[in-house]
């Protein structure tokens, strides 16, 4: 028998799933507590705590963890306030945060529902995770500078609409979500960065900054793993994602493309000339 001060052999001892530990993060409604994971699991990986054989299957998840406010209603429904106004550039800023909470959310999905991936898929949705989180911290932190805080207004719930109906597929959901939903952020942030500067919101300005940034990868990261799944099962990229652009968004494109970030996140000029025909 040993002692019960001998270490134990590590090699023995399993370690944690980063899938099990990708679904509480998913889970957790309170945004405090989801933060605090997120940073607590990020870290677990980056020091190779965690393990990533597959396991078990994922279950698919009808809502992520999230707390009771926001009311959610649809895109139609959610009024329009003019920047000009206090509580109209509170409502801008919330509507951002609520986008960057869905975020996190997404981000661990990514990780949780697809499995026998390689370690480099975990490691970069992880990385989102933990960026979308600290995005949304900013966020809110300057909701409350502002006298307000995440709730106060209604929010939609497109984001994950659209995790639902690409649960079935990293490929799709590496097409249709970070390069279609997520890009549409880099196509209207620096829009609303001036009108916030007109308005004298430079602290707001400086996090849209920060975040605009940090998007620019996310959405890389999303074109690099569509491009290695089209690889991997022996598909055309850019006719790939031309068809599920047909399927998923019958609406098209909406509104002028930055292209400068979308060429740095992975677009092809043949994929923006697409979409930019089909809006």
């Amino acid at each position: 028998m040993n002692h019960p001060d001998t270490p134990r052999n590590s090699a023995l001892v399993p370690r944690p799933s980063v899938f099990d530990e990708a679904e509480a993060c998913l889970r957790v409604p309170d945004p405090d507590t989801k933060l605090q994971q997120t940073r607590a699991v990020s870290a677990a990986w980056q020091a190779g705590a965690l393990g990533y054989e597959a396991g078990d299957k994922s279950v698919l998840l009808s809502e992520p963890g999230r707390p009771a406010r926001p009311e959610l209603v649809a895109p139609r429904d959610l009024p329009a306030r003019s920047t000009a106004s206090d509580v109209g550039r509170a409502a801008l800023i919330h509507s951002i945060c609520h986008i960057e909470f869905n975020a996190i959310n997404l981000a661990w999905d990514a990780v949780y529902r697809f499995r026998e991936l390689p370690k480099a898929y975990y490691t970069d949705w992880i990385k989102v995770a933990r960026e979308e989180a600290y995005h949304f911290s900013l966020l809110r932190d300057h909701l409350r500078h502002l006298g307000h805080d995440y709730g106060d207004f209604p929010a939609h719930n497109g984001l994950w609409e659209m995790c639902l109906q690409t649960a079935h597929d990293p490929l799709v959901r590496m097409a249709l979500v970070p390069r279609v939903l997520e890009a549409r952020g880099l196509d209207v942030t620096p829009g609303i960065m001036r009108k916030l500067e007109q308005n004298g919101d430079d602290n707001a300005v400086d996090l849209l900054r920060i975040i605009q940034r940090d998007e620019v990868g996310h959405v890389a990261i999303g074109s690099r793993w569509f491009r290695y799944l089209c690889e991997q099962r022996e598909l055309e990229p850019e006719a790939t994602f031309r068809e599920l652009f047909n399927q998923y968004m019958p609406g098209g494109g909406r509104g002028p493309l930055d292209r400068a970030s979308r060429l740095e996140a992975g677009f092809s000029e043949a994929e923006l000339d697409y979409i930019e025909g089909a809006g």
